[in-house]
């Protein structure tokens, strides 16, 4: 499974046609085919190419939602 930095996971930022990646507990999960994901924005608060690991608490709804998602990775600690 590919390993991504955080510098490499800013590149999937969802702009300009790049794909928009997200991480969650060391997981890189893509959200470009999201229609929540529009540009790398989601609800105005978070965006794509980011570990949204600590954002997770205030959403609304659980990181089992994001098992809807492709996993295309793990985020490196680093």
């Amino acid at each position: 499974m590919r390993r991504f930095t955080k510098k490499e996971l800013a590149q999937y930022n969802g702009k300009d046609g790049a794909l928009a990646f997200i991480a969650c507990e060391g997981k890189v999960y893509d959200v470009s085919r999201s229609f929540l994901w529009q540009d790398g924005r989601h609800q105005v608060l978070h965006i794509a190419g980011v570990d949204l690991t600590a954002s997770l608490d205030q959403a609304p709804h659980g990181a089992d939602l994001l098992e809807r998602f492709s996993v295309v990775g793990m985020l490196e600690e680093n």
